[in-house]
């Protein structure tokens, strides 16, 4: 009863809600933006009241949108802003540090593939910003990676609320404790690749934190 009736209020305001979430994700707060454009997608896969290609588009639309307004507040605020609060988002000055040294060795892949990892998707356009990233390259793959994005992952829920409908009982149940465990597992490979490349990072830039544009030199 209580899905029926929240049924058209989702329909109504999933599309503004997908790009919102998507776009202040994007810009450096931390909201559920991924989660956000899956359970839209699943949605549609599984009524059909809403159009996936439009959840895609306004997906990958405020992915780029929000980057975009994080790199300016990164290139606009710089390291200070990260100094002074950071801490309260969880970056730390080890991640911070880890930020430089990132882009000083892989600044496109980071700027492409950190659409798909969830601290990166958050803060990646920022730390663009702030490690003076140039414009031009940040707009060509940070456009790839959110289209990317938004495809795969629309795609995915897409396919999954669909199949989630035709399916019930207890291969339902089998489908949601494999998603659970991957996400599980993913989680756990990306906090122990975080460890090891903030080791190398506080290793390359040891002492206090570098100035805007270290990651440039």
């Amino acid at each position: 009863m209580l899905i029926e009736t929240i049924k058209p209020l989702i329909a109504q305001h999933a599309y503004l809600a997908v790009f919102c979430i998507v776009a202040l994700e994007s810009s450096g707060i931390p909201l559920p933006g991924e989660t956000a454009l899956v359970l839209a997608a699943m949605f549609a896969g599984a009524t059909g009241l809403i159009d996936i290609k439009i959840v895609i588009l306004l997906a990958a639309a405020g992915a780029i949108f929000g980057d975009n307004l994080g790199f300016l507040a990164g290139r606009r605020f710089g390291l200070p802003l990260l100094l002074n609060h950071g801490h309260r988002l969880g970056l730390t000055d080890d991640r911070i540090k880890l930020g430089q040294y990132l882009f000083a060795h892989h600044g496109a892949k980071i700027v492409f593939f950190g659409r798909f990892i969830a601290l990166l998707r958050i803060f990646a356009a920022f730390l663009a910003g702030v490690n003076r990233y140039g414009w031009g390259q940040f707009l060509v793959y940070n456009a790839s990676g959110g289209a990317i994005w938004a495809l795969i992952f629309g795609l995915g829920g897409y396919a999954f609320g669909d199949a989630f409908e035709r399916v019930s009982g207890p291969l339902g149940k089998i489908t949601l404790a494999c998603v659970a465990i991957g996400i599980a597992v993913g989680w756990w490979l990306i906090q122990t690749q975080e460890h090891k490349l903030i080791a190398r990072a506080v290793k390359a830039y040891p002492g206090p934190l570098r100035g805007e544009g270290a990651a440039a030199e």
